[in-house]
């Protein structure tokens, strides 16, 4: 069984000094963990804010990239780089891991085709159109009040990335936008960590419709690990705790100086109590996964646990070394190997195939 998780936002807390050859403590992603959980590859998407200006976003991006790659360099007798599913399998022979780069946010590419290229050159293999907010790009699922979905640069953007052998990822994206790219794209699509909103109503998962057009497409969804996009019950357990607030303003002293010991303690004893709050178990991802896959298919789900973007996490799956839970709870519903290998990794691997050999029609 090959196990991929499409979305770790691992390269933030790599600026933020974590080690990643390290088994740190409180962290969801290194490299010992990737091992100990058996994953044999991890998408780490460069995150940057809708916040930032623009240049500022391109410049943070190419940070985090630097700083991802300076870490898999330090780590060779774990981990290595990859940029098509043939390097991954190559990886797996010699007993490495692999990390693909993705990136989440267009931002970065700001108004320039030639910057897309230049971060595909980088070895970016997908691109999250948007994030919280509009971008030039296309509107997202937070906003999605400016261009009615893909802006005319998106529909450029659709076509260069197909060009390129680059996936598109429509995790963040407004419906709108979702249905333009299935429209516009020649080549399947994704959405990298997102869940079912038929199991929970928040607007970042996907209907039932979507899941079928996805499916037509013969793209994937990632099943994401956020207990808020899991269960709506849990939304009105965090917002009752007063934690949400108060994390994202401790998070953000941390992040300005992730060096001060008390600003990290203080980002910790947070975590702590997020983590004492009554949460959804992994058996609810599962649930997502079996919704999936009623709708779309069981050629058309994976996992992609969004480890390192989320400040709280479904019980029993504290971190990436635990992940096959879910693999077990598969095998105690009735899921075959076939299907639980599809899953695990298989179908992402299909499509990231199938788009890299569509590249330049």
């Amino acid at each position: 069984m090959y196990i991929l998780d499409s979305h770790c936002d691992t390269p933030s807390q790599a600026v933020r000094l974590r080690n990643l050859s390290a088994d740190n403590p409180y962290a969801h992603v290194d490299f010992p963990k990737l091992r100990r959980g058996n994953v044999d590859a991890a998408f780490f998407a460069l995150y940057t804010s809708g916040s930032m200006e623009p240049d500022a976003a391109t410049a943070y991006a190419l940070k985090m990239l630097a700083a991802v790659h300076d870490s898999v360099e330090s780590a060779g007798d774990m981990v290595a780089l990859a940029r098509t599913v043939d390097d991954a399998i190559v990886n797996r022979r010699k007993g490495l891991t692999s990390i693909f780069l993705g990136m989440e946010n267009g931002l970065p590419v700001q108004d320039s085709l030639s910057l897309l290229r230049e971060f595909h050159r980088l070895g970016v293999a997908y691109l999250t159109l948007t994030h919280n907010t509009d971008n030039l790009i296309c509107d997202s699922a937070a906003c999605g009040k400016r261009w009615g979905g893909l802006s005319p640069f998106g529909r450029r953007v659709v076509d260069e990335m197909n060009r390129l052998g680059m996936i598109i990822d429509l995790a963040h994206a407004s419906d709108n936008t979702f249905y333009d790219c299935i429209r516009c794209s020649k080549a399947p699509v994704v959405s990298t960590h997102s869940c079912c909103r038929a199991l929970a109503g928040h607007r970042r998962n996907m209907s039932d419709d979507m899941l079928r057009a996805l499916a037509a497409n013969g793209g994937v969804i990632q099943i994401n690990f956020y207990p808020v996009f899991l269960d709506d019950a849990f939304q009105s357990v965090l917002s009752s705790s007063g934690l949400e607030d108060k994390a994202d303003i401790v998070e953000s002293g941390f992040i300005s100086d992730p060096s001060d010991p008390d600003k990290y303690r203080a980002w910790i004893d947070v975590l702590r109590k997020l983590e004492a709050l009554p949460r959804p178990s992994y058996r609810r991802v599962v649930d997502h996964i079996d919704h999936a896959v009623s709708v779309a298919g069981i050629d058309h789900v994976g996992i992609g646990s969004d480890f390192d973007g989320i400040n709280v996490t479904p019980e029993g799956l504290e971190d990436i070394s635990k992940i096959g839970v879910i693999f077990n709870e598969m095998r105690n519903r009735g899921y075959s190997e076939t299907d639980i290998e599809k899953v695990a990794g298989g179908n992402f691997l299909r499509v990231m195939k199938e788009v890299q050999s569509l590249a330049g029609e």
